[in-house]
């Protein structure tokens, strides 16, 4: 990556040599002269969707688990091969991810391949991880500031969706899970088509495609992933509630947010910086909610974090008191109003863009960062000057565009309100 500035806005590029492997995956290799450490990313499209109904959970343990052993190691080899060269795989719902010191990258691709094609999930350590994560699941089930969150997503995208639940299923999807059910999706939907794995470090392109192709020998072809338009509930007033005993009410207020492509998505991250995540207290929302008033030390608001191949969320979030939460409601509704019908002051608008465009090239540094970028490229389909082009766009937002984009993505008026905690008349 190189990271230098046009006109004071930084320009980065991330230059990268695309593969395809002999199993069809798709491989990316970004070289970083001087790196320490090589990283991967593998990702495997579908994840959670392929959950099987009734078992939310099973693809991202199926990734979790995956360092469980293969058919020919157990856990603890295949540790020792990886941790005296300071490397490591862990694994999610969307696949596989690695870091090793720089040049043991071939050791640490072999290991990720023969998890991809070879993973066992013996089913006595399945167990043992998975009561585990049973006890993890009952705090969860109580917990207040959790299950807003996962109550809020349900009201977002609807139950029937996988992005309306989490990830790690709950206490009850997880009691019907067994070692099985991983293997079944490691079989189904681990594929060479559905795959793309990003390397990013001081290595030679040529010599890491020549041994991720063997590395990844094993990996069937299988079928390509074929997207699936989403059928979301329409943006529309719903309310939930999560009802514990406790001192703090917290707050999850929003709805369906963007895709990643959207054309107003730069005006929308300046907007966001203006609104609820500016740092300190240069944000509206935290400045006149926590600040001013007091409700909160903890409060924030976006939509552009969350943006993807499928719609995001506007989600704006605070605990405060019970006797606090309408007042807090008024001030995050008062506030999108706002956005919307006032263009943001001139110096207001610098100071969100000065941050965000100043802050841009250091969210690159770590060859972790860069190797999901590579993903991200690869998925959405970015131009091969994207990231020399994104902060020069963060740069030209008008206060007129942020007008625009808060009046065509905020909905103040048909928010999902989830409270958990203590029981609120929300009148």
């Amino acid at each position: 990556m190189s990271a230098a500035a046009q006109g004071g806005v930084p320009v980065v590029e991330i230059p990268f040599e695309r593969f395809t492997l002999s199993c069809g995956a798709t491989l990316l290799v970004h070289r970083r002269e001087g790196a320490p450490v090589t990283a991967a990313r593998l990702h495997v499209r579908g994840g959670p969707r392929f959950d099987p109904a009734g078992r939310t959970g099973v693809a991202y343990y199926a990734g979790a688990f995956a360092d469980q052993g293969t058919s020919t190691r157990d856990s603890e080899a295949i540790a020792a091969l990886l941790e005296p060269e300071g490397g490591g795989v862990s694994g999610d719902a969307l696949g596989l991810t690695g870091a090793i010191i720089g040049p043991s990258w071939g050791l640490l691709l072999d290991v990720m391949g023969e998890l991809m094609a070879d993973a066992a999930y013996p089913a006595d350590r399945i167990d043992l991880h998975l009561g585990r994560i049973k006890t993890r699941l009952a705090v969860e089930a109580e917990d207040p500031r959790a299950q807003g969150g996962i109550r809020f997503k349900r009201l977002v995208y609807g139950p029937d969706h996988f992005m309306g639940r989490s990830l790690h299923g709950d206490l009850e999807s997880v009691e019907r899970i067994t070692a099985a059910d991983l293997v079944a999706h490691r079989e189904a939907h681990w594929c060479g088509q559905r795959m793309v794995l990003a390397v990013a470090g001081e290595v030679d392109p040529a010599a890491v495609f020549e041994r991720a192709d063997r590395a990844f020998g094993g990996v069937p072809a299988g079928t390509a992933y074929e997207r699936m338009d989403p059928d979301l509930p329409p943006i529309e007033p719903r309310h939930d509630a999560f009802v514990r005993d406790r001192n703090q009410v917290h707050v999850q207020l929003g709805h369906l947010g963007v895709t990643r492509d959207d054309p107003d998505y730069a005006a929308l991250a300046v907007m966001d910086h203006v609104l609820g995540t500016g740092p300190g207290f240069t944000n509206r929302i935290t400045a006149r909610l926590r600040d001013e008033l007091g409700l909160a030390y903890s409060v924030h608001a976006d939509i552009h974090a969350s943006a993807g191949l499928l719609p995001g969320v506007f989600r704006a979030y605070i605990g405060t008191s019970p006797e606090h939460v309408r007042t807090a409601i008024e001030g995050f509704m008062t506030e999108m109003r706002r956005i919307q019908d006032e263009p943001v002051p001139a110096e207001e608008l610098d100071v969100a863009k000065s941050y965000l465009v100043g802050s841009f090239a250091l969210g690159y540094e770590r060859v972790a960062r860069r190797a999901g970028y590579l993903i991200a490229s690869e998925l959405h389909g970015f131009s091969a000057d994207h990231l020399a082009r994104l902060p020069r766009e963060f740069a030209a937002v008008t206060s007129e565009d942020v007008q625009r984009a808060a009046r065509a993505h905020l909905h103040p008026d048909a928010c999902s309100i989830v409270t958990s905690g203590p029981e609120v008349d929300l009148g």
